[in-house]
């Protein structure tokens, strides 16, 4: 069981490094308000859903930051998941519908197969409640489509410019 929670703790670490590198790269660039926005809409919203699954009994996280003080996932609702979103929202930024929709996937699946491996493998997080890879997968997807929507809807109202030019 400790080699299994040692193998956890590092794989929850590395990612975790990945992802602070990362980061600043996503957010410091041309219209960092609007990065700034989409992360911490990213954050709020993952934060939510993730409190209510886990406060429904679906996801268990055995090993976190905090354990004591949070009971979600910080590293992933707090680095990695708003890094994917910012990278997505980027690489979706002039995209018609139909692109935004098939970019989706190259995030998603890569995302699922961790989780999923995380899951088997790790003691990081648990699903319950016949919670399974498929629904982790529609919520990633309807989390970064109705963020993507939130960044849309703020640019209209923008008058469809980036904060910054």
């Amino acid at each position: 069981m400790n080699r299994n929670k040692n193998k956890s703790v590092l794989f929850l670490s590395v990612s975790t490094l990945i992802g602070l590198l990362l980061l600043p790269a996503a957010i410091l660039k041309k219209s960092f308000k609007d990065w700034i926005i989409v992360y911490l809409v990213s954050i709020i919203g993952n934060s939510y859903a993730d409190k209510y699954l886990v406060s429904k009994g679906y996801l268990k996280y055995k090993i976190r930051p905090f354990p004591k003080t949070f009971n979600i996932h910080l590293p992933f609702d707090y680095v990695l998941y708003p890094l994917i979103l910012l990278y997505y929202n980027q690489w979706t930024l002039h995209s018609k519908p139909i692109g935004i929709l098939f970019k989706l996937f190259p995030f998603a699946i890569p995302l699922i197969f961790i989780e999923t491996f995380a899951e088997k493998k790790t003691n990081l997080i648990t699903w319950k409640k016949g919670w399974t890879w498929y629904h982790s997968f529609i919520s990633l997807i309807i989390k970064l489509l109705v963020c993507r929507g939130i960044i849309a809807i703020i640019r209209k109202i923008n008058d469809e410019k980036l904060s910054i030019n």
